[in-house]
């Protein structure tokens, strides 16, 4: 084994492989978050609530019918996912031309509601949830060892976000829903069904949020805290990258996770607050975020 600054390199890789799961799920949900603010224009404070959400059906699913988790990566996100539509459809779309304050108000009140709702059936205490049996075990690369289901947290993280962003930035889909949200009487005028395109919209951002709440279940197991927990982190995410930034939510949530898991390494009492230390200093020095176009 070999020292890095005098730090063993098990040691160091290890936080830098937990730094890159942790990124994983702040890139998620922060793309999630992304997508929906730049689309509905909709702070959605319910996001964690919405990833907690994707964990408990994943559990719910095991327990009921015996889907393991396979079938729930595909159906906890879609039940989530049609959860969200009618939050869209009942109450958030009377709050599109209102100040932000009152989307984030509101999805603040369903968070809490879901979250009781979670604690009253599930108690506070985390429940325990099996890794399939195709991801146990892992690999010896030598200088650490590589779980299998933490690598393809990793690897299937990064497909879906890039190809989120590929879908949005380079797509004749991405470029409508780009459009709708500038001028959406523009887009009407093509035939497009602009109310409908919202509602799906959010429904895949929440969905991203049940996806990755199913990938969460293994490691931190299922709990009615764990996106209260982690939503304050992501939202600072959203704003060092930018709000409404697909590509700046998805390399910040990446570059934070490894930073955050590096600063466990060097300097650990810093290592719960140096997200929001950088947030700081971000706003200070470029207040649209790093990758946000100014006002």
């Amino acid at each position: 084994m070999f020292t890095i600054f005098g730090i063993p390199s098990a040691a160091l890789f290890g936080q830098l492989l937990i730094g890159l799961i942790n990124g994983s799920f702040y890139a998620l949900l922060s793309l999630g978050l992304a997508v929906i603010f730049g689309m509905l224009n909709i702070i959605n404070f319910a996001h964690g609530a919405q990833y907690m959400l994707g964990a408990v059906a994943a559990f719910l699913l095991l327990q009921w019918t015996g889907l393991g988790y396979w079938p729930a990566l595909v159906i906890a996100p879609l039940v989530v996912g049609a959860f969200g539509i009618l939050i869209e459809r009942t109450l958030l779309q009377w709050l599109y031309k209102l100040d932000h304050l009152y989307g984030l108000l509101l999805t603040f009140g369903v968070a809490l509601i879901v979250e009781g709702i979670a604690r009253n059936y599930l108690g506070s205490a985390g429940l325990p949830y099996v890794l399939p049996d195709s991801l146990r075990g892992g690999q010896n690369l030598g200088f650490m060892f590589l779980p299998n289901y933490r690598a393809w947290v990793i690897a299937v993280s990064l497909v879906i976000c890039f190809g989120t962003w590929y879908a949005i930035e380079r797509t004749r889909l991405g470029a409508y829903l780009r459009a709708a949200t500038e001028n959406p009487t523009l887009v009407r005028a093509f035939g497009i069904n602009v109310p409908v395109m919202i509602t799906l919209t959010y429904g895949f951002g929440v969905a991203l949020a049940a996806f990755a709440g199913v990938m969460a279940a293994p490691i931190y197991n299922v709990s009615p805290q764990m996106g209260a927990e982690l939503i304050i982190v992501v939202f600072a995410v959203v704003v060092i990258g930018g709000m409404g930034s697909i590509l700046g939510a998805i390399l910040t949530g990446f570059g934070l996770g490894i930073v955050e898991g590096l600063t466990k390494v060097f300097f650990p009492e810093a290592s719960n607050t140096v997200i929001f230390v950088i947030m700081a200093i971000v706003l200070l020095v470029r207040p649209a975020g790093l990758f946000g176009r100014r006002a």
